[in-house]
């Protein structure tokens, strides 16, 4: 983890994995979305509108994973004040945000010819919604804090107590009454979903993840570049 601590070194560590990971999210995206819109047969109860589960589980999959990263990353700010861990928290929380938007507009779509309603006010929507509100509150705080090191203690307080929803969202369709039926995939005793739909929601969940991890790589050397840049302004104003 200190390895990489100096933003140079990992500039030059991160580059040339970046074009590879780019071509790896398009090949397993491609491949997820020809599984599920053109081999995955139709639901026996939901027909043609079970496609959507292809992107909207493995969107809400990833809202959640990326709020976790989020969280780590600040605990190794705060802890050991490691110079690109708030990066890599920063960097992450735009992309973080744009799943979850997708998990809510999917989720719209499927809902209403499954349930008859847009949206409900449920344990499982409403606690994604407020994770939605907790992207866009924390961008909002980097935003409002000129001043990086300070912005960063800041934001990184308020990743670590919105953390605290995650198992909300998890453990909602146990703990309330909700719409939504339980995990079906990460289960104790196995997955319940047939192997026709099992296997693209694994490729499609594969390459968000491979798409995330090249967009955070992307987004992280570009906050690198501005702080540099920055550092050389407020160097120059000096002079």
């Amino acid at each position: 983890m200190f390895a990489s601590a100096n933003p140079k070194r990992f500039l030059d560590l991160t580059a040339p994995y970046e074009p590879w990971l780019w071509g790896l999210a398009s090949l397993l995206i491609a491949i997820g979305l020809w599984q599920a819109l053109l081999v995955a047969p139709p639901d026996y109860q939901q027909g043609e509108s079970v496609r959507i589960m292809f992107v909207h589980v493995p969107s809400a999959w990833m809202a959640m994973f990326v709020y976790a990263v989020i969280a780590g990353a600040s605990l190794v700010s705060l802890v050991f004040r490691h110079p690109i861990a708030d990066v890599a928290a920063k960097a992450a929380a735009p992309i973080g945000a744009v799943f979850t938007l997708v998990t809510l507009a999917t989720g719209s779509l499927w809902g209403k010819p499954m349930w008859g309603t847009w949206w409900e006010w449920d344990a499982r929507m409403t606690s994604v919604l407020v994770l939605f509100f907790l992207y866009l509150g924390y961008i909002a705080l980097w935003q409002a804090i000129e001043e990086p090191t300070r912005a960063a203690r800041a934001a990184a307080v308020l990743a670590l107590v919105g953390a605290v929803n995650l198992p909300i969202i998890k453990f909602s369709v146990d703990w309330w009454r909700t719409l939504h039926q339980p995990a079906s995939v990460f289960r104790m005793d196995g997955p319940t979903m047939h192997p026709a739909f099992l296997w693209p929601l694994a490729i499609m969940a594969l390459g968000f993840m491979v798409l995330f991890t090249a967009l955070l790589l992307l987004r992280m050397r570009t906050e690198v570049m501005e702080r540099r840049l920055r550092a050389q302004r407020l160097a120059a104003a000096g002079d």
